[in-house]
């Protein structure tokens, strides 16, 4: 008897190891955190297109996980803009308002939960912002260029840079990105139960075309 209870530990450690599920955040690129730095205006203001960014065209979403799952959920709600300068990408800017209370995910419970002061406490921080401070071209694999900015996030103001990929067309601007953070740097600690810890990092995917006027 004494060896089954020797064993049952090491068993359970198995399978808790073989039900823990891959984490979505370790093949994607971290987003480097830093001070928030000012936020000059885009140069030769007078010459730049303005793009708006809403949920008609574009999606701001995410991955988060537990040890056990991972579960995917968006913002539904959201206003930007691209201002566009002449012939020069790194001389644009983006910046865009996300209604932190329009979250969504694939579990409704979670989707409530994630309102709350555990995490995105919407009551006392209902918008998130981001504003580029810097778009530079980018060595990653698959982007074109390294957009840096200030992104105020429950109550948190940082820089973050990330690759993206940029395309001007005729017909509008693209932006795709995808990439990681931690939420802890943001405040958010919640750690989740002791048997389905909830990790740090979360993956955050943009996807923005911006329509083009002139």
């Amino acid at each position: 008897m004494r060896k089954h209870w020797t064993l049952a530990p090491l068993l359970m450690t198995a399978a808790l190891a073989y039900g823990c599920a891959a984490n979505p955040a370790d093949d994607k690129t971290k987003a480097t955190v830093g001070t928030a730095a000012p936020e000059a205006s885009v140069t030769k203001p007078g010459a730049t297109e303005t793009l708006v960014i809403s949920p008609e065209n574009s999606k701001v979403e995410f991955v988060a996980s537990k040890v056990t799952r991972s579960h995917n959920g968006s913002f539904k709600q959201f206003s930007g803009k691209i201002e566009l300068a002449p012939n020069s990408i790194p001389d644009s800017k983006v910046s865009i308002d996300i209604e932190t209370a329009s979250i969504v995910t694939d579990d409704d419970q979670l989707t409530t939960h994630l309102k709350t002061p555990d995490f995105f406490d919407v009551a006392k921080f209902p918008k998130a912002t981001f504003v580029s401070t810097k778009i530079e071209p980018g060595n990653a694999p698959g982007a074109t260029h390294t957009v840096t900015g200030n992104f105020d996030l429950h109550g948190v103001k940082k820089s973050i840079s990330f690759p993206a990929t940029i395309q001007v067309a005729a017909d509008s601007v693209t932006v795709n990105a995808e990439f990681a953070i931690n939420r802890k740097d943001f405040g958010i600690i919640y750690a989740g139960k002791t048997d389905d810890l909830i990790r740090d990092e979360v993956v955050i995917k943009l996807t923005i075309k911006a329509p083009r006027t002139k």
